[in-house]
């Protein structure tokens, strides 16, 4: 915040802002309000206005809460982490708001129409819950470790690490954690596996970042990306990979590689997936692409579907993660004249001349910052019955289905899923098929 001490300002809270922020107006200008719920009236305390069109601000008083408002579950939110961002909001209430921001970015960033978006799911019955509870879901998690050694989540703003609990990781995972010492500056990575083993694997410090008053969403991301590099990695517990299974496949993946979080959504995603491409596919398949596919959890699900996946003659795994698609390698080692696996770059792999096959069907799961054009082109140019895009960032989500629009695809359906309960994340899951077939 630019200027000398801090400002309150009263807000009245409307509507709910992709990224969990509630958004109101004050002196003219839109106000981003965080630990806010929409119909509540807040004091909140400016954060950030160095914008002319939108200022930023944290709640300090509730002036009349909102129905719907609870007390976190969380001691590590309460004490100032990032992790639980909405745990001040009941559940299923969350999972309203989760579903209004989806459909309001599915108009305003990705400009679908209401008629097209009116007749899904996602409208129809909103965000599905995953599994029975709202806490103790999460079975890989990622800790900081502060200048004295203890792990904890890493705080909503600046680098302050929270060593108070969080409720989101399942039973067992952290047991013993707060009475052990690692390197300073370090990250723990820890996994649940499918057999009840727990794995610790400690990732070398990273270089601190530039010091700046650059903007907070793209510090974040900057850090994400220093995260990502290459580590030094220690096994501190367990093993270096973690077993994972879906259905009747089993994959084993680094400790500190990508699974999916939340322990119910691989399956979930899985049978989604399945179902989207047995309602759409209206001719035998015998090419699949797996983009962005990692282990191939999506890539096992086509093969073992009934009745078209027997008719799958090759399904083509796409990822630039070399430990992920060793794991797929393993994992197929026995079907490997059906599945192949490339390494590199998406948009590369499937437009340049060493492309895969024309495929029938395509499933795509983006990182948070989406496919975008050069992707989602080849994908439409290579003509595939059947679409199935997953998203984990609403706004990059919506971009992308109307790219997929404005290449000659409708969207058919589209769901949303609560995989990230306490927290402003949703994923969603969407199916596409050429305009024409409509």
């Amino acid at each position: 915040m630019s200027g000398s001490g801090s400002r309150r300002i009263e807000v009245s809270v409307d509507r709910p802002a992709n990224g969990g922020e509630a958004v109101g107006r004050a002196d003219g200008r839109v106000v981003f309000v965080r630990g806010a719920i929409p119909g509540e009236r807040v004091l909140a305390e400016i954060t950030d206005d160095r914008h002319d069109a939108y200022w930023r601000a944290d709640v300090a008083e509730i002036l009349d809460a909102s129905p719907h408002r609870v007390t976190t579950p969380c001691p590590a939110a309460a004490g100032g982490a990032g992790c639980c961002d909405l745990g001040h909001v009941a559940p299923r209430y969350a999972r309203e708001l989760k579903q209004a921001v989806l459909l309001d970015v599915l108009g305003r960033v990705g400009h679908l129409s209401e008629e097209v978006v009116a007749g899904t799911e996602l409208a129809v019955r909103g965000v599905r819950q995953l599994g029975d509870a709202d806490t103790g879901w999460r079975i890989r998690s990622r800790l900081a470790v502060d200048e004295h050694g203890r792990p904890g989540q890493s705080a909503h703003r600046g680098s302050r690490v929270i060593v108070e609990p969080c409720v989101q990781p399942a039973a067992g995972m952290l047991d013993g954690l707060a009475g052990r010492l690692f390197t300073p500056g370090a990250e723990i990575a820890v996994v649940l596996d499918s057999a009840g083993t727990r794995h610790i694997t400690e990732l070398a410090p990273v270089t601190a970042p530039r010091r700046g008053r650059g903007d907070s969403r793209r510090r974040a991301q900057q850090n994400r990306v220093r995260r990502a590099r290459p580590r030094t990695q220690v096994v501190v517990d367990g093993e270096a990979t973690a077993l994972h299974r879906v259905g009747d496949r089993s994959w084993r993946i680094p400790v500190a590689g990508f699974w999916q979080a939340h322990r119910d959504a691989p399956r979930a995603y899985s049978d989604t997936v399945v179902e989207f491409v047995g309602a759409h596919l209206t001719s035998p398949a015998r090419v699949a692409w797996d983009l962005y596919g990692g282990a191939g959890v999506f890539a096992g699900a086509l093969l073992d579907a009934e009745p078209f996946g027997s008719g799958l003659e090759s399904v083509h795994i796409v990822d630039s993660d070399a430990s992920a698609l060793d794991a797929a390698s393993h994992t197929f080692e026995a079907e490997q004249d059906r599945v192949l696996v490339h390494r590199g770059d998406v948009g590369a792999a499937i437009a340049g001349p060493a492309a895969p096959a024309r495929p029938d069907i395509v499933v795509l799961d983006p990182p948070r910052t989406g496919a975008g054009e050069q992707v989602i082109g080849a994908v439409t140019a290579a003509g595939p019955s059947v679409v199935v895009h997953v998203g984990c960032d609403a706004a990059r989500f919506a971009r992308d289905l109307g790219l997929f629009e404005r290449h000659g695809y409708r969207v058919a359906e589209i769901r949303g899923f609560d995989a990230f309960p306490l927290t402003h994340h949703v994923e969603a899951i969407a199916c596409l098929v050429p305009a024409a077939a409509g």
